[in-house]
Formats: structure tokens, sequence, C-alpha cells
């Protein structure tokens, strides 16, 4: 007989957005199932989301940021018009658009059309622009293993003028050095940084009580047909992330 973590694994949604779950043969199914938010140790990010399990699944594991990669040039973009639907079917969560080279006149229309809350933006933009921006902005920034501290910190002095927070999803080439853990700590503490739970060399909870960043980012992926998805990955972050 299965056990409930392996029954949980698989989430199937109906079309009024309530939850289904897949019970695999040999399950007993529970009288009851409840789906609600949890708190967390951290703040949450969950990056790409295009469909609906996504989206609620996220919202209902207490993730605090759900985006939608809003430019037609990025990989995998959605439409204005999906974000909007999408959106219709959660609470609790803020609303974020991805953007690479996209004028910044068009960001600032689609962040009122979708009633954005704050932008992810994937390419550097010069202060006038950031200016113009009509929601706060996020930046994707890189991990470079070889860089100097100082440097790191003088990008990071220098964009956070203009910017709430620096999200992080390339991961190092090796695991951290202590020298390298150490700082990046202590960047965690003068900026806000968003980082992979890949930058953990063990336990991501333990990461994040050591570094104190200001959350997590998560990736969203595709459904395995409609209304199907497998949560395994994730799941297992927001397990970790659980606050007892």
């Amino acid at each position: 007989m299965l056990c409930l973590p392996e029954a949980l694994r698989l989430h199937q949604f109906s079309p009024l957005g309530l939850v289904k779950l897949c019970f695999p043969p040999g399950y007993i199914r529970p009288s009851s199932v409840s789906f609600f938010a949890v708190s967390l140790l951290t703040s949450v990010i969950v990056r790409g989301i295009n469909n609906l399990s996504d989206a609620r699944y996220c919202a209902g594991m207490g993730a605090d940021y759900i985006t939608f990669r809003l430019d037609p040039a990025l990989p995998g973009a959605v439409t204005p018009a999906l974000v909007k639907e999408l959106s219709s079917w959660v609470a609790g969560v803020q609303l974020v658009g991805e953007f690479d080279s996209l004028p910044i006149a068009d960001i600032n229309a689609l962040a009122q059309e979708c009633n954005l809350h704050s932008v992810l933006l994937h390419k550097q933009r010069r202060p006038e622009e950031l200016a113009a921006l009509s929601v706060s902005a996020l930046v994707l920034v890189k991990w470079i293993p070889d860089m100097l501290p100082e440097d790191v910190d003088n990008r990071f002095r220098t964009l956070g003028q203009h910017t709430t927070g620096f999200v992080m999803t390339d991961l190092p080439p090796q695991p951290l050095t202590e020298f390298q853990l150490a700082h990046l700590t202590e960047q965690a503490r003068t900026y806000s940084i968003w980082l992979a739970p890949g930058f953990a060399n063990g336990s991501v909870r333990e990461f994040v009580e050591k570094v104190h960043p200001q959350g997590l980012v998560l990736e969203g992926g595709d459904e395995i047909k409609p209304g199907l998805r497998d949560f395994s990955e994730m799941e297992a972050v927001f397990e970790e992330l659980e606050v007892e």
C-alpha cells in the first residue's frame, strides 16, 4: 500500500480550479484532503509559470511570487491573455513579469494590462530606463566564480540603487568554497539576493538558515497533460522550507 506523500506527487486540477488528487492503484484514499498555504522558512519565487497546475500549487504551498515570461524574445514566452486567465485563479501571490530586451514603454504597458506587481529583468538597463518603470524591478545576475569580492560588491551596489533585489539561478560550476560561502552570506546581509536551491552543498534548509538569502528561486515546468503535473522535485524543496 502506498503512503500519502507518494500519492500526493501528482496533483490534478479541475476546470473550477479545485484540487483533485490522483491516487495510484492500491492506495486507500482518506475521507478528506485539505490544500492550503503553508508557512515557509524563507520567501520563494517560482519562475516560468505557464499552466494552472503550477500557479495553484505554488500559491497553495506558500510561494510569494510567481513569474511569467512575457517577453516574446524569451523561450517559453506566454501571452498576456494566459497570464490574466491563470492569475484569476490564484490569490496571495505577487505577479512578476520576466523581460529581456523589450522596450520600457512596452514593459509598462504589459505590467498594467496583466496587473503585475514587479518585473524581473534579464539584461542590465540604464538608470534612466529603470527609473521609467511603472513597477519595481528585480534583476537576473550570474554567479561569476573568479570575480573579485570587491567587484561583486560594486556590481550589487551600482544596480541596487535602482532595483529591489537580485536573482541568481546560474549555479556555480563547483560547490562553494568556505570563503565563497562566507562572502555570499555577507552579501545576503547587505542586499536582497534570491538564490537557486542548487547553491546549497547539502541541505537546503541548513543553507537558508546559514546564509539567510532574501529567498529561494524555483523553476516551474510543463504539465504531463492538461491538468496533470508532477511536483516531486519542487515539493522536496517546499518540504525542507516548511516551518515546523
